[in-house]
């Protein structure tokens, strides 16, 4: 099965057939860094960093763009706020950023462009523009003339006529359309500022993207993804300022990733309903909230609660517990490091439905669903009777690898067991070699019938919070 990707651009699902066979080239709009990412950019993080993972394993020579938004309004205003250089303010929520998506095991892009590094390219794509008469200058600013482009509106499905209809020129702003959008700003007294044709300023938000992805990927690329609060006007804007440049069309596929929504609202700075992704992690563990993420097809939105974290930790505890199982009863490629090679991955049948799935526009719903059956199918193996631990020990370790094409199950099943720990309150507390030996002394007991002495050391370890979980192939144990 050949991969479809949806496409905002068509509306339809389409084959994914990138413009350089073997490569993708591939555009992903970043952060704007004054403040803590929020669980909605953790979504989108995710999202394309699955989509970059499947991509490579599936064969494709990628290279990934991200970008950082490192001037704007907001970063002026935060840095005015903490009486802070407006460069340091960008450094302090750059390296914030890099520790969430680190946490998140999120992969590094091929590339991640600050904003300030091309102001030059900007300038000159739009020099470009003002030339070719599709923007102008006005009173130290510079504008997109959105009626140079016929075809404005065509990504989001919005009609130009509607738009202009309920659009007006803020005071200050020296347009000829309510619907032209600024390429060049003129700073104020005291805000940073760059030399250009039109005197002291700094770019407008949209530039930023089309400029950038010029230089790093060509006149056209593959793919370009952003939430869905990016379609209009940001992605709207680029697609006219690329087309109006180079007269050909940026981007072949357009994605988007729904909202996170709190009461049915999306979250977001702006509504003030938002949680920082370092509050999440400070109770649940960073796999818990990439589960949870990727539990939803990446283009609807997914409803965000403390309820459904607990949910998507209780399954990420099964799958942990099963590699601790399957590691104790028969130690081989399940539990360990050891992998096997990508032909016998490939064909695997959890393998093959993973890619199914995964081929029909990034359905993690369906992959998570998948792998969930084939755990309890493999527990049943497990404590069953005639198994055939050549053949388990592959399902295994296929269950596990799917897993880490998601970026999931990439810790060992005692380092996941005491992360966790720490999370709830008991990591630094608790005597880890005490709990072993009460559970060995246990287990001795229970085998030479000494019941006393076995229910005397489960209360010991009920004492310090720790609840056993008897199995027939051993007994594990996680903190209340």
């Amino acid at each position: 099965m050949a991969l479809r990707i949806f496409n905002t651009l068509t509306g339809k699902k389409e084959e994914f057939v990138p413009l350089q066979p073997g490569k993708v080239r591939m555009y992903v709009c970043g952060v704007t860094v004054y403040d803590y990412c929020h669980v909605g950019h953790a979504r989108a993080a995710i999202v394309f960093d699955t989509v970059f993972r499947y991509l490579k394993h599936a064969g494709y020579g990628v290279t990934y763009v991200r970008n950082f938004t490192d001037i704007d309004d907001k970063i002026i205003k935060r840095a005015q706020e903490e009486t802070l250089p407006w460069k340091q303010v960008t450094r302090k929520y750059i390296d914030a950023f890099y520790e969430d998506m680190d946490a998140l095991n999120v992969e590094r892009p091929t590339a991640e462009p600050l904003a300030t590094d091309h102001i030059g390219d900007m300038i000159a794509m739009i020099e470009g523009l003002v030339n070719d008469g599709k923007a102008y200058a006005a009173g130290g600013d510079v504008y997109y003339a959105i009626k140079s482009f016929p075809d404005y509106g065509k990504l989001s499905g919005r009609n130009l006529e509607d738009m202009q209809a309920g659009a007006r020129v803020e005071p200050g702003e020296h347009k000829h359309d309510p619907m032209d959008f600024a390429l060049w700003k003129q700073s104020k007294p005291d805000e940073p500022a760059w030399d250009s044709p039109w005197g002291p300023g700094r770019p407008g938000w949209h530039i930023e993207c089309s400029a950038m992805s010029y230089q790093l990927l060509g006149e056209t690329f593959d793919l370009h993804g952003g939430g869905k609060d990016l379609v209009f006007p940001h992605h709207e804007n680029e697609i006219a300022q690329s087309c109006g440049f180079t007269g050909k069309p940026p981007v072949r596929y357009w994605v988007h990733n729904g909202f996170v929504n709190i009461n049915k609202e999306k979250m977001s700075k702006s509504l003030g309903n938002f949680f920082t992704i370092r509050d999440i992690l400070k109770t649940f563990h960073p796999e818990v909230l990439r589960l949870f993420l990727l539990t939803n097809h990446y283009r609807g939105p997914i409803d965000f609660s403390d309820q459904y974290l607990k949910d998507a930790e209780k399954n990420l505890d099964r799958f942990y517990e099963f590699f601790a199982q399957a590691e104790a009863r028969h130690g081989g490629l399940n539990g360990g490091a050891a992998k096997i090679s990508d032909d016998a991955l490939r064909r695997q049948p959890l393998m093959q439905k993973f890619e199914a799935a995964m081929d029909d526009d990034f359905n993690t719903a369906v992959v998570l669903a998948d792998l969930m059956e084939e755990l309890r199918r493999l527990n049943k193996q497990l404590g069953g009777d005639g198994t055939d631990w050549n053949a388990f020990d592959l399902d295994a370790a296929t269950l596990r690898q799917a897993g880490q094409l998601l970026g999931l199950f990439c810790r060992t099943p005692e380092a996941y067991k005491t992360e966790t720990r720490a999370l709830k309150g008991g990591g630094q507390d608790l005597d880890v070699a005490r709990i072993e030996q009460l559970i060995a002394e246990r287990q001795a007991a229970r085998s030479s019938k000494d019941f006393q002495r076995a229910d005397q050391c489960r209360d010991e370890l009920q004492k310090m919070g720790v609840v056993l979980k008897d199995s027939k192939t051993g007994t594990t144990w996680e903190v209340q």
